[in-house]
């Protein structure tokens, strides 16, 4: 099974969390562009401020590795309004996929409208514009039912707003990979979690996120019917190792 195809190489580490300075993180995703272009790996995942650089260096390699990006990340907790802001100006900068993290709080409050609000308005600018939209859930925040229900919503909003053609441009995903958990509980993706955003999200594509750390887990996530996969260890699992990263 060709792993590559699948994966969004991902680096989402701010200068402040990682203790290095903007150009020494610019390089990482350098690095990490190049390592994508070398090995056939689908897409890279950064950062919005470093988006712009990082087309160039595709486009001046005559590469085809996508540059996707997250928006409202990684709480979610950003209004409608603000994720629009971000999501254009990294539109303009040449992100090909944008990754929001949907307001999981304001779901979890029963705030259902404003999450449809987000929603549809990001959504339909990304299609607007030929790009992929991509909603995370944060499963690691939600119980089962929970993750069904949302995942249910989304899928449901997406055929109720947007035309059929356009649902394999809209992902649900599972996890930030940011999510604080307690008791040693994932805060990616999980097989059962998976399951339950597949067998929920109708006609749009699922993407695992987190977790996945061995190339036997990769390929297990595609056989269950995920289209894509995150992760920060892209290298190691299309070189056949093992990694503890979390992500």
């Amino acid at each position: 099974m060709n792993i590559a195809q699948y994966l969004d190489s991902t680096y989402l580490k701010t200068p402040a969390q990682s203790g290095l300075s903007e150009q020494e993180t610019l390089q990482k995703d350098i690095d990490l562009t190049q390592e994508a272009i070398d090995h056939g790996i689908f897409a890279v995942m950064i950062r919005p401020d470093y988006v712009s650089d990082i087309k160039n260096y595709i486009k001046e390699r005559n590469s085809q590795v996508v540059v996707g990006t997250v928006i409202g990340f990684h709480e979610g907790t950003y209004s409608a309004e603000e994720k629009l802001v971000e999501a254009t100006k990294a539109i303009a900068d040449g992100a090909d996929e944008l990754d929001f993290v949907i307001n999981y709080n304001a779901y979890l409050k029963g705030d259902i409208e404003t999450v449809k609000e987000e929603f549809v308005k990001c959504t339909w600018l990304c299609l607007q514009h030929h790009k992929i939209a991509k909603w995370i859930i944060e499963i690691a925040a939600l119980e089962d039912g929970q993750i069904a229900d949302l995942t249910k919503k989304i899928s449901n909003w997406a055929e109720e707003k947007f035309s059929e053609e356009e649902l394999s441009k809209i992902f649900v995903k599972s996890s930030t990979g940011f999510f604080e958990t307690k008791d040693g509980k994932p805060n990616g993706a999980t097989f059962e979690g998976i399951k339950i955003m597949l067998e929920n999200a109708g006609k749009l594509p699922v993407k695992a996120a987190g977790g996945v750390r061995t190339p036997e887990d990769a390929e297990k996530m595609i056989s269950l019917g995920v289209k894509r996969i995150g992760t920060s260890s892209a290298l190691a699992l299309i070189e056949n190792q093992s990694t503890t990263e979390e992500y």
